[in-house]
């Protein structure tokens, strides 16, 4: 077992303080914790009931577990003794220390801990139902169980109102990991994966101390198939740095967080709400798809069940032949047979006809068949049909063994009898019809995640070559890139008087560009010219950027693009490199439509990311015209393997646009910034 197992599941505990650890010590209690509870406080006679010892040196044992809350000061020495007593771990309930820009007490601390294992500082601490253990100085409402989801969090106070929440979660543990001095969101959740008490993992996460191990504990929770639900604060990209490309705008750190967890199939929640909802639904597993069918006795919840849907990664897919007939034969002839299922009120309040109904539907095989169910809660209203209604959905599920879940499109019309009754049957009671449908679509997307046969390759360390940051001419940076299988036009970098007999000889029309690493936005410049026809229109264009250098970049000009595509590399101090794709040219800021993915990026990661794009129409065919997608796969894959090349080196990379031919793709404008090769 090791130390953070026995600090998170202790069989005993240490509390050390005052009135915090009193209050911590009636919590475990009442949980109905059966190990040993050890008590130090140097005055008081006893905490809570428990008899206390005068110092840490006179437990007079190792303990699994501590919760120290005495002041920031006194922690120090106190973690110190625990660590000379053996103890596993601790809770370090204090604040004042790094958060509070004391990173020289910190530091102190996490060296008087040794070996021991340290949450905190800063810390609320944990509950734990299945350990039957509460480090723990306030109220909260987890109860002892048998399985359930757990939720790690920086937030006290987020972790408090999730274990009040009134909606049939699940919730075996809470953990609280404040500043992470020791204890971060990569060690807890590696550790909480291999527990198959554990049926999910919820992550409230603020900032990640380190990526890579973040993503290597999440490549091991997806090796135990456990499911992982992020709700990730600091979507705005303010204060966000724009370098002189595009990508960088593009790609803010954010959108690198999207990229991460997608390539790990965790799913990312924008709502508590929907967080709550998606943990739950999880707690009864992931979908091999999206296919969903929907049942109500209303027109109006089918169509509110179906717009909502738009956009998602679900659908209502039509009944097959087969199907459709053993519903319609169920039903009266004013029905009609259509997914989202309006079974209307002709068999309201029959639990024998709808059972019929409900289990010829879940016959279909979808991957999960939702009732849309609001029940009426207040005390003077009888809900009677409403619980038959229920009664016969859960039948239906049993008869055909069938992923199911109840949704109130309101969640206050989801009684918590109704759903714990429903849980226990195996039925996620879901309270709110759109988190409902985001739940659904992240077991989806995570069940497809899970489905693909490679494994998620390790992030490229975030290393720097040393040396100043230079600007690569166009023509250099081309140079570079061709020599990594990108095609570039034909051309030759050449003096402003020799352009017009460069030109003749790589044939008209022709683009010239001022040749210059001083000047990244070339266009706004005056430094570019298009379509030039003859000797006479090289010549003048080049004489007119003669005040910006005397180089020029003599091309063949590209016609027949269908469309125009960016491929950029930025680099981030968290994640390294990351590759972004997305509309070129003229659009690039104009749509953002784009996508980022974290390197090294397969070639069935780089499709998907492509085809995730609304310009990727184009490519794939709009009008009769059709790009070569397979041209523009191997584009994307060349600037990945220049990017891994210069790893260490490369700062951020524009190839923009890409214009995408009917039978090719060509990079017509290349920006490079890097550090000399190593």
């Amino acid at each position: 077992m090791t130390d953070l197992a026995r600090l998170i599941f202790p069989h005993s505990i240490a509390f050390i303080g005052g009135n915090e650890c009193e209050i911590a010590i009636r919590r475990t209690m009442e949980l109905g914790f059966s190990g040993k509870i050890h008590a130090v406080h140097p005055k008081r006679e006893h905490l809570a009931g428990v008899l206390t010892k005068r110092s840490v040196a006179d437990i007079g044992e190792p303990v699994d577990a501590a919760f120290v809350a005495v002041k920031r000061e006194p922690t120090v020495e106190m973690v110190r003794q625990l660590s000379e007593l053996g103890c596993a771990g601790a809770v370090i309930y204090a604040a004042g220390f790094a958060e509070a820009g004391d990173t020289a007490l910190q530091d102190e601390l996490l060296a008087a801990a040794g070996n021991m294992r340290l949450m905190g500082p800063n810390c609320y601490g944990f509950v734990n139902g299945l350990a039957r253990a509460a480090l723990w100085p306030d109220e909260h409402g987890i109860k002892p169980v048998q399985r359930g989801v757990a939720i790690i969090t920086q937030s006290g106070n987020i972790a408090c109102n999730l274990t009040f929440t009134k909606r049939a979660l699940p919730l075996a543990a809470v953990f609280t990991i404040g500043n992470q001095v020791d204890v971060d969101m990569a060690d807890m959740v590696a550790e909480l994966a291999a527990d198959e008490r554990i049926s999910a993992i919820g992550l409230h996460i603020e900032g990640l101390k380190d990526v890579a191990a973040f993503a290597d504990a999440c490549t091991i929770a997806r090796s135990y198939r456990k499911p992982v639900v992020v709700l990730k604060t600091g979507r705005s990209e303010q204060g966000a740095k724009v370098a002189l490309s595009h990508t960088s705008s593009l790609a803010g750190a954010d959108a690198l967080y999207d990229s991460l967890f997608e390539r790990l199939g965790v799913a990312r929640m924008t709502s508590i709400t929907a967080f709550v909802e998606t943990l739950k639904f999880l707690h009864f597993g992931v979908l091999n798809g999206g296919r969903l069918v929907s049942l109500s006795c209303s027109g109006g919840e089918a169509a509110l069940a179906a717009d909502m849907a738009v956009d998602r990664a679900i659908s209502f897919p039509p009944f097959d032949p087969h199907t459709r007939e053993k519903v319609a034969s169920t039903l009266n002839e004013f029905v009609a047979i259509d997914n989202p299922l309006d079974y209307h009120t002709f068999i309201w309040n029959q639990e024998d006809k709808l059972t019929n109904t409900f289990s010829a539907v879940m016959s279909g095989g979808f991957d999960v068949a939702m009732l849309i169910l609001d029940t009426p809660t207040q005390s003077h209203l009888n809900p009677d049909a409403w619980l038959k209604t229920a009664r016969a959905f859960r039948m239906g599920s049993v008869m055909n063994e069938a992923r199911a879940a109840v949704v109130a499109t309101l969640p206050e019309c989801m009684p918590l009898p109704l759903a714990d009754d429903l849980a226990l049957s195996g039925i996620a009671p879901m309270f709110g019809l759109d988190d409902a449908l985001t739940a659904f679509e992240a077991a989806a997307r995570i069940g497809e995640n899970w489905s693909r046969a490679e494994t998620p390759a390790a992030l490229l360390p975030p290393k720097v070559a040393s040396g100043e940051i230079a600007t690569l001419t166009e023509a250099e940076g081309k140079a570079l890139l061709r020599g990594r299988g990108l095609a570039v036009p034909e051309g030759r970098e050449c003096r402003i008087e020799e352009a017009a007999d460069v030109a003749a000889k790589i044939g008209f029309p022709v683009t010239l560009k001022v040749s210059s690493a001083a000047i990244a936005h070339k266009t706004e410049a005056g430094g570019v010219k298009l379509n030039l026809a003859d000797r006479h229109a090289v010549a003048a264009a080049a004489a007119s950027m003669a005040h910006l250098s005397n180089m020029v970049l003599v091309e063949r000009m590209i016609h027949g693009a269908v469309a125009e595509l960016i491929i950029g590399v930025k680099r981030d101090p968290q994640f390294g490199l990351a590759l972004v794709v997305g509309a070129g040219g003229i659009f690039t800021e104009l749509l953002r439509d784009s996508v980022a993915l974290l390197l090294p990026a397969s070639r069935s990661e780089i499709e998907r990311a492509l085809k995730s794009l609304k310009t990727w129409r184009l490519v794939e065919g709009y009008r009769g015209k059709h790009g070569d997608q397979e041209a523009v796969v191997r584009s994307v894959e060349a600037v990945a393997n220049f990017a891994q090349t210069y790893a260490t080196s490369l700062e951020e990379l524009d190839v923009n646009p890409l214009l995408v031919l009917p039978d090719g793709a060509i990079a017509v404008d290349a920006l490079i910034r890097m550090r000399p090769p190593a």
